[in-house]
């Protein structure tokens, strides 16, 4: 499996809902990945299950926001931005039309 399909697989396991790939073309990443979880406590469990395959498959972690808060988490794995939001947080920052 790819990093992509791998980090997708991890959103999905931790039943992420909502997981949209967005291709970019862009400096900033090759890809976010973008989901949604029931509530903070919930993104950050999906967050430590992607962090948890990042490092069993070696793949570097160059940060992460919003951990505390669980909101809106982000973490940069360099050429995949995972982002995952609260519903609430979801619909007001609309990344996915601001980034298509």
């Amino acid at each position: 499996m790819t990093e992509l399909e791998l980090v997708q697989k991890a959103i999905d396991d931790k039943i992420g809902k909502d997981i949209v790939t967005l291709k970019l073309y862009s400096a900033v990443a090759d890809y976010f990945v973008i989901a949604t979880a029931n509530a903070p406590n919930h993104a950050q469990s999906i967050i430590d299950e992607v962090e948890k395959v990042c490092d069993e498959h070696g793949f570097e972690i160059l940060g992460k926001e919003g951990y505390s808060e669980g909101n809106w988490i982000l973490l940069d794995l360099n050429d995949i931005i995972v982002h995952v939001f609260t519903e609430e947080a979801r619909s007001f920052y609309d990344i996915e039309r601001l980034w298509n």
